[in-house]
């Protein structure tokens, strides 16, 4: 990362927007009041987001706010405004420098509705949780208000609604393949991945009056031009060929073509085929511009942005944020702020490239730390400032808990890399899975004065766990309270390799030395797995073998995850296709992956997460039965469902109708013959 960094300018090494710096908002303003309490005239960049304003930096907006403002632009918040028309986004007047979109920290439709496409009545980011106070697809309905309301000032996107939606795509709740939110939100530029590097370049530039059109060198910026002539296009989107575009050669004057939207749209091995080459040129130290016609227009990506070194990290962690919600919410409860208040970030990114998980096409898998003394700086932070605080930390983590400082073991072997995991099949031999740092900061954190306990609540890699005994001791020693979350998300192999996870062997190690540690330590803690069900290239036997396994280990599931296909995963391509993009995709000869489509079989791969819920049990034995396996049919400890129906229950499950009105179909099971 040390070579790659060294490319770009430093973070804040920018000039001044202005000649002197203005002294931090208290919060950035979200009405004319504030602005003239601040002595504003005008804002020179206006951010509108899903979200409540939380000033705090695990919030998005937050950290693109503070760090213009860091930066000598005069930035101001328009949070959930109604969209029904242009007037709210003319609240805090024209922007001279441009507006800044996103839906928010999560993608709108995900935070909407679930895995079976019912809508959330409640939403975290929200006051009181209530839900609806953002439209669906929010980025694109926010850029085409703003535009409304100021027709000659830029629009740029970002987040991860834009980040995710950055090429064609397909989308999950309307069941067809959409352009890039770019053309569809009529925006000038969209920023992908973490954009603190790009936003700060197009701000400073936009601002010295260059035109959006001009900004085609940024990483991470997405926007339409045409393919120069001094470029050599290597072609991804013919299918007919096996390079796939994403060989070796080239140099910086070189940009793969993808597939177009409309072949994306019409030929899933094409979609594929995009999908594999966009994920293969994810590396910031050897990906290629990507470019993908809509239309009568070319839509470019630049190469992902690099990496945030160390200290880049704090300085925008540093920044003086409010640490609480706007004063605007009153005493209202915003959900996902008490969930994190207490909570310190530090890392980004993921090397494991689960295919279900957006955080790799989103955060990158280079891992971006921050310092132990930032870390420490913040907690103080929270001791002194957070009202409500009483000595414990939430959570110290990311994306995952345990990757602290783990990277690559030589920089030139990463800048090369173009592999989509770093621990799967197995974990790399140039990984460096040393989790001493990370010992080394627990011990550290916890002796801030004023701090009694401090969890681990994020995810642990227990693949990474189980090369360092000492981790999982210290872990289980000082940051686990009562029970510890992770998630092998399924017992067999053939889902596991679509999801790129390691075999239940690795699990059952990690327990282990879990269970050990406890003894040793003398508590009563307990493991709690996760696992997806309906998952591209699951069975219905694999399923079964599943919740033979849980009854087996005395785990009953009350809370399960049925598999949303997020928009650009790869497990989301899977799921469109039937088509596998770890994999060489190629006409004709191309690897198959059955996907779970049809409601009723996501029901009951779902229903077999909870075997022991009575309503399930109709479901389960009729399936049992097709599938030749009445033998799991019983009131044995081996089997999985008994075989009469308990007064009172079970209704739900035999009556539900399918959703729409649709003409029920004969149940058939996927991947088991039917035995007679």
């Amino acid at each position: 990362m040390t070579i790659l960094a060294m490319a770009e300018k430093p973070l804040m090494s920018w000039s001044q927007n202005r000649a002197q710096a203005a002294k931090a908002a208290p919060f950035l303003p979200m009405s004319r009041a504030e602005m003239t309490e601040l002595g504003w005239d005008a804002c020179d960049i206006v951010l509108v987001t899903g979200d409540a304003y939380v000033d705090h930096p695990s919030f998005g907006m937050a950290i693109i706010g503070r760090l213009l403002e860091a930066q000598g632009f005069r930035v101001g918040i328009i949070a959930q405004p109604d969209w029904q028309s242009a007037e709210p986004f003319k609240a805090l007047g024209k922007p001279r420098v441009f507006f800044g979109v996103t839906g928010g920290n999560m993608d709108s439709m995900v935070n909407r509705y679930t895995a079976d496409r019912r809508l959330r009545h409640d939403d975290a980011y929200t006051p009181g949780g209530e839900g609806g106070r953002r439209p669906d697809r929010c980025t694109i309905v926010y850029a085409q208000r703003c535009r409304e309301a100021f027709k000659d000032v830029p629009i740029v996107l970002g987040g991860i609604e834009a980040s995710l939606r950055r090429i064609a795509h397909y989308d999950y709740w309307s069941e067809k393949v959409r352009r890039s939110a770019l053309a569809d939100a009529k925006a000038d530029l969209l920023l992908y991945g973490n954009a603190e590097r790009a936003v700060v370049e197009v701000a400073h530039r936009l601002a010295a009056g260059e035109a959006p059109r001009d900004l085609d060198s940024i990483r991470g910026v997405a926007l339409f031009r045409s393919v120069p002539d001094h470029y050599t296009e290597l072609h991804a989107d013919d299918l007919d060929s096996a390079d796939e575009g994403a060989g070796r050669h080239g140099g910086d004057n070189t940009v793969i073509r993808l597939p177009s939207c409309e072949q994306a749209e019409h030929d899933k091995e094409a979609y594929a085929r995009a999908s594999r080459v966009l994920h293969r040129e994810s590396n910031p130290g050897n990906a290629r511009a990507l470019v993908q016609r809509h239309g009568d227009r070319d839509l470019w990506l630049n190469p992902p942005p690099i990496p945030l070194t160390s200290e880049e990290m704090d300085a925008v962690y540093d920044l003086p944020y409010a640490r609480a919600p706007h004063p605007s919410y009153g005493d209202a409860k915003i959900p996902a702020w008490d969930m994190i208040k207490f909570s310190v970030t530090i890392m980004r990114g993921c090397f494991g490239g689960c295919t279900f998980c957006s955080i790799t096409e989103h955060e990158g898998r280079i891992i971006q730390n921050r310092s132990e003394g930032s870390i420490l700086r913040e907690i103080e932070r929270i001791r002194d400032k957070t009202p409500g605080f009483t000595g414990v930390i939430s959570d110290i983590g990311g994306p995952t808990a345990n990757m602290y400082r783990m990277a690559c073991k030589d920089p030139k072997v990463e800048a090369l890399c173009r592999r989509p995991s770093c621990v799967f099949p197995d974990i790399c031999p140039n990984l460096n899975t040393s989790h001493d740092d990370l010992i080394r900061l627990y011990r550290k954190v916890r002796e801030v004065q004023g701090v009694k306990k401090v969890m681990v609540s994020s995810g642990v890699r227990y693949d990474l766990a189980v090369k360092s005994p000492e981790y999982v001791k210290e872990l289980v020693t000082h940051h686990v309270g009562g029970y510890l979350k992770i998630a092998p998300e399924h017992t067999e192999r053939g889902p596991l390799d679509k999801m790129m996870k390691p075999g239940i062997g690795t699990y059952d190690r990690f327990k282990e030395m879990f269970d050990d540690a406890v003894r040793k330590a003398g508590k009563k803690y307990f493991l709690i797995p996760y696992f997806i069900a309906a998952h591209p290239g699951t069975t219905d036997e694999d399923m079964m073998n599943l919740a033979v396994w849980l009854k087996k280990n005395r785990y009953r599931a009350d809370q399960v995850q049925t598999f949303l296909p997020s928009p650009m995963a790869t497990a989301t391509a899977m799921y469109h296709t039937g088509v596998n993009p770890l994999r060489g995709v190629r006409r004709g000869a191309s690897d198959k992956v059955e996907a779970i489509r049809g409601l009723r079989q996501r029901r009951l791969h779902k229903a077999f997460l909870r075997y022991h819920d009575p309503d399930n049990w109709p479901l389960l034995r009729d399936a049992l039965k097709q599938m030749g396996r009445a033998d799991l049919i019983g009131s044995r400890p081996d089997q999985l469902v008994p075989a009469h129906q308990p007064p009172g229950t079970g209704k739900a499950s035999a009556t539900r109708r399918p959703m729409g009105g649709a003409k029920a179909q004969r149940f058939t099971t996927k991947g088991v013959p039917l035995r007679k």
